[in-house]
């Protein structure tokens, strides 16, 4: 795909998708949810990890409500269904791990979207807002389900209802996100994050996400099970092996991903 909304690069397994359309602080239209949609598929089949940000000085500030008319023309359930849910779903179904470097500002859609991805890493400068309420709407790309399972009903509420802005730092307290990081050294910070995940035990990593993200509807003895059944897969892989022997050689274990 010729991207024109985002750039995607790859360099040492490392995955970059970037929002570029800076001048619009990286509103959401349907040509950057299509290219998003494409490059994590593509970044899947040849990264480790895979990392997404902003250009410019914000993460994304939501749906472009320019794209396509009027507010009164505006088709959202079809937007949603067709256009978000695939962009979302690639996200969250990704066999690698994902990072949200959330750089500046991420409101409505632009929040979610980084709350679509394994780990969030927020700037300190940076702040979330779900301001759907802000013009009568409900949150949406994945809003309801990520921000209750993150922070508990009663915070993602609140958030929802005031539409407020919540600071990385707050969002960070209320464990809506992973860390921040200073903003002077921020994109070394998540460079660094980015690069420890891609020298690491790719296939763990995979199970490990299905491991936490069934906890949420299994039963102890379910989850039990499920943890035994994954573990069993991790302990058949050669990063395994290596890593037993790294320890028992006390010293630094080389992954393969495999």
């Amino acid at each position: 795909m010729d991207y024109q909304a985002i750039t995607f690069v790859i360099r040492n397994s490392v995955a970059m998708i970037t929002l570029n359309r800076p001048d619009m602080m990286n509103a959401l239209n349907t040509q950057m949810r299509a290219e998003i949609t494409h490059a994590v598929k593509a970044a899947e089949k040849d990264a480790r990890v895979l990392v997404m940000t902003g250009a410019g000085r914000a993460f994304c500030s939501g749906q472009d409500l320019g794209d396509g008319g009027n507010a009164a023309s505006l088709d959202l359930e079809r937007t949603l269904r067709d256009e978000y849910v695939p962009m979302l779903k690639a996200i969250f179904d990704c066999r690698i791990p994902t990072i949200a470097a959330v750089n500046g500002p991420a409101a409505g859609a632009g929040a979610n979207l980084a709350l679509a991805a394994d780990v969030v890493i927020a700037s300190e400068d940076a702040y979330f807002v779900q301001a759907f309420t802000r013009i009568g709407l409900i949150p949406d790309a994945g809003g309801t389900y990520w921000l209750p399972r993150q922070v508990g009903a009663a915070k993602a509420m609140g958030a929802a209802l005031f539409a407020d802005k919540i600071s990385a730092q707050q969002a960070s307290d209320w464990g809506m996100i992973y860390e921040t990081a200073p903003a002077a050294t921020f994109q070394d910070h998540v460079q660094e994050r980015a690069a420890h995940l891609a020298q690491g035990p790719t296939v763990a990593y995979r199970q490990l996400k299905k491991a936490i993200r069934g906890s949420f509807e299994n039963s102890l003895d379910e989850q039990l099970a499920l943890e035994a059944k994954l573990q069993g897969r991790c302990g058949k892989t050669r990063d395994f092996q290596e890593g037993v022997v790294a320890f028992l050689e006390k010293r630094k274990a080389i992954y393969e991903g495999r």
